[in-house]
């Protein structure tokens, strides 16, 4: 008799540790697929951005510094100190 006890014992015990196991593979699986959806998005959103950074346009490309030096002297009268004579 003790020994049939002893075996449904242990039987119960045997099931709790595949009800466990069961749960742990379960969690495993989920955090498994949120990382993938994770990565997923940080795959298409890397790929926009390339795409995005290939496709605009470089404006600074048309900008040259030296021009900007060149017309700003054009701008500025110079006046002298010399009075112009009057004239009778």
């Amino acid at each position: 008799m003790s020994n049939k006890v002893e075996e449904l014992l242990n039987a119960a015990k045997f099931n709790e540790l595949l009800h466990k196991k069961e749960l742990e593979e379960k969690n495993k699986n989920t955090i498994v697929i949120v990382l993938a959806i994770i990565g997923a998005v940080a795959a298409v959103a890397g790929i926009a951005y390339a795409v995005y950074k290939y496709l605009t346009p470089d404006y600074l490309d048309d900008f040259d510094s030296d021009d900007m030096y060149d017309n700003f002297d054009d701008d500025f009268i110079e006046f002298s100190d010399d009075k112009p004579e009057a004239e009778d």
